[in-house]
């Protein structure tokens, strides 16, 4: 009997494995199917005032190659850098892949029109509501949302209470992106809700945190205990996204996790937040040359998380690695690295 809830709570904790990567896949850039060779040495080029317009128009280049890529996933991810860095001078390319024959890209890209509240796009993601996939209609009722149009919020609402567990998930997700605190009682609802599985709560969690309702405090604290670090990182998002006093120190604790990826997360979220306690951690990546005994898969996701937490420090000591990080071999890690060197240049 023992063996058998031990084999029943391993599978669930590889369903749960697979939500956490869905849930970060628009948001910070976490990658586990692709690798890259190299690892992040101490030696770095100089992000200084001379070269600064090099960086920003290499991170461009990068990105626009990306919106381009055969690769369906190297698209979203591209898309996911546009809308977070404000690049409304992309949109236009965004906007045509609206159309993308993939899911996941058309899902993105709708976001991205929401997001941005790119007007131009409107009639086009209008159509989206007609798409095949419910998950892409969501998207779309969310951006017509931000575009003014807010009874498709409705569209939303309803979808929370849908029985396709990826479906509420990304319902509650956009509830909290689209900002509406009239929904907090429906999130409150889907999260303790014994049909909601895993992601549905752990997204209603996010979307609480978004919406500003601190009552979710203690629900995050329970994710940043876990025995399990995939489910730590994403307590750490929410926590960030909370960003209170008390969420902040609880984010500090974090930077003494046994496990390097959610310190990294953890000091990108303190960046957000405008605090640079984290910066010791990541640039012991690069003094102690953490990534040099990793697996080819370990080390990418180390780099892009590494990346990813210097664009929201944003301190001169770690910018200073970005060039070499536009250079990786991994598309992900270039992408990451061109969404620091933008949120870098943008401060």
């Amino acid at each position: 009997m023992e063996h058998k809830l031990k084999k029943a709570k391993i599978q669930k904790h590889k369903k749960i494995n697979v939500f956490i990567l869905e849930a970060l896949f628009f948001t910070c850039l976490m990658v586990f199917a692709f690798g890259c060779d190299e690892s992040l040495q101490t030696t770095s080029g100089d992000f200084s005032v001379t070269n600064i317009n090099t960086s920003w128009s290499e991170a461009r280049r990068i990105i626009q190659a990306a919106l381009a890529d055969n690769d369906p996933v190297v698209r979203v991810h591209a898309i996911e850098v546009i809308a977070s860095t404000r690049q409304l001078r992309m949109m236009p390319q965004v906007r045509q892949l609206l159309q993308d024959k993939f899911v996941p890209v058309r899902f993105a890209a709708a976001l991205a029109v929401g997001d941005l509240e790119y007007s131009p796009a409107k009639k086009l993601v209008s159509q989206l509501l007609e798409d095949n996939d419910t998950n892409v209609i969501l998207a779309a009722a969310y951006a017509l949302g931000k575009l003014g149009s807010f009874e498709y919020l409705e569209v939303l609402r309803k979808a929370a209470a849908n029985q396709d567990q990826k479906v509420r998930a990304n319902a509650a997700l956009l509830l909290g992106k689209s900002g509406d605190k009239s929904s907090l009682k429906l999130l409150w609802h889907t999260l303790q809700d014994k049909n909601s599985d895993d992601r549905a709560v752990y997204q209603s969690a996010e979307a609480i945190a978004m919406l500003g309702d601190r009552q979710i405090y203690p629900k995050l604290w329970t994710m940043l205990i876990s025995a399990y670090a995939d489910v730590r990182v994403m307590g750490v998002g929410s926590m960030g996204t909370l960003g209170t006093p008390e969420a902040k120190d609880a984010l500090i604790t974090m930077l003494d996790d046994d496990v390097l990826e959610v310190r990294l997360v953890a000091a990108q979220q303190l960046g957000m937040l405008k605090d640079t306690t984290g910066e010791l951690e990541v640039l012991d990546v690069f003094e102690k040359n953490l990534t040099v005994r990793m697996d080819v898969i370990a080390r990418e996701r180390v780099n892009v998380l590494t990346a990813l937490a210097i664009g929201r420090i944003a301190t001169p000591s770690l910018a200073k690695f970005l060039p070499k990080l536009l250079k990786s071999e991994s598309k992900f890690v270039r992408l990451a690295a061109a969404k620091a060197v933008f949120q870098c240049t943008a401060r």
